[in-house]
């Protein structure tokens, strides 16, 4: 089978790891703070902080903006499900705005529809990889006194208007699973100019808890510590930030490699009337973390499985987060978006990591042709 996505790993990768197991950390050592300045200093940022993965990383995002009862956040219903979760965990309330059917994120013009005076945030998802049009979100956000998070799990690398993603935003969250564009196994990070949400998110990932003595009321002496905030055992390790470290070093590589895959797919499907190819937004450069595709005038569910049978390991990104059984079941049934659910009913991601070869792209390209084609 050829998996839509898949990690890279090779030797040097292997021996950080090593290098970490065998040395006196193997948490909460110097390869956190090492990958989280490999980071800020790629992306642009001040500040950075590893955490266990991508979803405690929206987590602790909500929680350093203040999210909680009674506040509503505005994010997109083409996502996994952790983008509109982490407002659920803080207390919050998700409301979903429509996607510009061209590039699947979120839309400005249906995110001031959506604003209410209980509106604190906005989370917007670079979904594949395509940066969200942020400039109106930013006008929006300041039009109305929003926090902006960007959830850039698939963005690692990703350009918008010449600058990264991580350097645009209040608070800008990357994943590091193994499809994403870099790996730690899980992992994930928050990256941000403001010392303030950074000084909450250090606190937040791990049990609210400090040993600095500027924060500290009193000092009973060297083991003392206090607990500030209610927060979690979000911790990464030094294990998994060895291999981020080493995994970073390597990412324009990967960025370049998968771009070169993505102009193949496009050039072999410039003239194939029933499949759409990603659009990309003017001035912005994808990650391409996912090449989502869109079948027309045929069965998607008769595609998808005929091409999994042909061992094309193809999946579908994302169901609109609100016709999930919970979000059914607690809210949410009457909530339509109407070009998401169009979009929803066509797309399929064929495979894209940087190890897939020139052969299994022909195999693909030609796969799914001939059934487009039919």
């Amino acid at each position: 089978m050829i998996p839509y996505g898949r990690q890279t790993i090779e030797d040097d990768d292997i021996d950080a790891v090593i290098e970490v197991l065998k040395s006196d950390y193997l948490t909460t050592g110097p390869k956190i703070a090492e990958f989280e300045k490999s980071v800020a200093d790629y992306v642009g940022a001040k500040y950075a902080v590893a955490i266990s993965n991508g979803t405690s990383a929206l987590h602790a995002a909500c929680f350093a903006a203040g999210i909680g009862p009674g506040d509503e956040v505005i994010t997109t219903p083409i996502t996994f499900a952790a983008s509109s979760n982490c407002v659920l965990y803080c207390g919050g309330t998700p409301v979903f705005a429509d996607i510009d059917p061209k590039t699947y994120n979120i839309d400005p013009d249906d995110i001031r529809k959506k604003i209410t005076d209980k509106t604190k945030a906005i989370i917007a998802v670079h979904l594949a990889g395509q940066p969200c049009d942020m400039d109106e979100i930013h006008k929006i956000a300041k039009e109305n006194n929003l926090i902006v998070i960007e959830d850039g799990a698939h963005a690692l690398g990703s350009v918008y208007k010449g600058k990264k993603v991580g350097s645009l935003s209040d608070m800008t969250t990357f994943s590091f699973h193994p499809v994403k564009p870099i790996t730690t196994g899980e992992g994930g990070m928050i990256v941000t100019d403001n010392e303030e949400f950074y000084k909450k998110m250090v606190l937040f990932r791990s049990h609210g808890i400090t040993r600095d003595e500027a924060m500290m009321t009193r000092n009973d002496g060297p083991w003392f510590y206090q607990q500030f905030d209610l927060g979690f055992n979000y911790r990464i390790t030094d294990i998994q930030c060895a291999l981020g470290c080493s995994q970073m070093k390597k990412l324009d590589r990967f960025l370049a490699k998968r771009k070169e895959i993505v102009l193949r797919y496009n050039e072999a499907f410039a003239d194939c009337e029933n499949i759409v190819t990603p659009y990309q937004l003017p001035e912005t450069e994808s990650g391409w973390h996912l090449y989502i595709v869109q079948v027309k005038n045929c069965d998607r569910k008769q595609i998808f499985e005929a091409l999994r049978d042909k061992g094309i390991g193809v999946n579908v990104h994302y169901i609109p987060v609100y016709m999930h059984p919970y979000y059914q079941e607690h809210g949410y049934k009457d909530v339509h978006c109407k070009n998401a659910e169009e979009v929803y009913s066509h797309i399929i991601s064929l495979p894209l990591y940087p190890g897939l070869t020139e052969e299994q792209q022909n195999y693909v390209i030609d796969t799914l042709k001939s059934l487009c084609e039919r």
